[in-house]
């Protein structure tokens, strides 16, 4: 197949190619054949502001780094004072969700991402504190990796939204066996979007030269007749979009750290996170049971 026959260019978002309104980035339905989720990310200097227009959307703002206050009015009207956190390797954050129709102000500083999904239907503003976010250490062995599943089902109770992050120590495969979330078999396999929103870091505790690049892989591959085929290198702040297909690996190359906020929704009636994996790779879980989790795991909870 060529180039344009598997890939689409929308599917691959590089850090800042869709600056909207003060923000970095915004991936919304407008992109083609994206319709379920969509993710803003922004920063921000004190004195600046980002806004939340009012729209059918339910949404999560996460703190990426640095420290926040979020006002918000429509239907419900108040204000949160978010803490945050140093960074995204510093261990979990506390969120706020924010359901659809309001609009709402950001302020203070760092970075931000705010997950959405489209929804008519009304849920109240929820706070999630760090020391409530349910966290998960997953794998093993050199698929080890931590994730904090603050809009879960777990952490979180929403209409169409599911929005976790997850943390892989430099050297480890994450978002693996490759599997796939695309067609509605119900109790077995959910039909979602997935946005993966990217960082990466130098490894802790490795000294590193002012001239290191930081990066990852991420794999998206065709499981059915719908031709995909994305084999990417990201780096902080790029947005991979999943569809459909078999996804994984997410790879944190050796001397650093790999992050991923993960958005995802779909039509289904149910809320779940229900998979299957590529038949190929799968047994691979097995091996984890003859394998110990990474010492380097977990990271900690620490302050903004």
């Amino acid at each position: 197949m060529t180039h344009d026959e598997t890939t689409h260019d929308a599917w691959f978002n590089p850090a800042g190619s869709r600056p909207e309104a003060g923000w970095t980035d915004v991936v919304d339905g407008r992109i083609e054949g994206w319709a379920h989720t969509g993710l803003r990310t922004g920063a921000l200097t004190d004195g600046g502001e980002l806004r939340l227009p009012a729209a059918a959307v339910e949404r999560m703002v996460v703190p990426l780094s640095g420290s926040f206050h979020v006002a918000w009015s429509g239907a419900e009207t108040g204000e949160q004072a978010l803490e945050g956190r140093g960074g995204v390797f510093d261990g979990p954050t506390d969120v706020l969700y924010l359901g659809s129709g309001l609009e709402a102000r950001i302020t203070g500083s760092g970075r931000v991402a705010v997950a959405e999904a489209p929804t008519d239907v009304v849920k109240p503003v929820g706070y999630i504190a760090k020391a409530d976010v349910p966290v998960e250490l997953r794998g093993a062995g050199q698929s080890s990796r931590q994730v904090h599943n603050f809009g879960t089902p777990a952490g979180l109770d929403a209409v169409k939204l599911l929005v976790c992050e997850v943390i892989t120590p430099a050297g480890n495969w994450s978002s693996y066996p490759p599997h796939k979330h695309d067609t509605n078999v119900p109790g077995e396999e959910s039909n979602l979007e997935e946005i993966y929103y990217y960082e990466s870091a130098v490894a802790r505790g490795v000294d590193a030269p002012e001239s290191a690049d930081p990066f990852a892989l991420h794999r998206t591959y065709a499981s059915d007749d719908r031709a995909i085929d994305e084999f990417r290198e990201v780096r902080t702040g790029d947005i991979a979009l999943v569809p459909y297909g078999w996804h994984g690996p997410a790879v944190a190359a050796p001397g650093y750290d790999m992050y991923y906020l993960n958005v995802m929704a779909g039509p289904d009636p149910e809320r779940v996170w229900n998979i299957t994996d590529d038949p190929a790779h799968g047994w691979v879980r097995q091996v984890w049971e003859s394998e110990q989790l990474d010492p380097r795991l977990p990271y900690e909870r620490t302050h903004a």
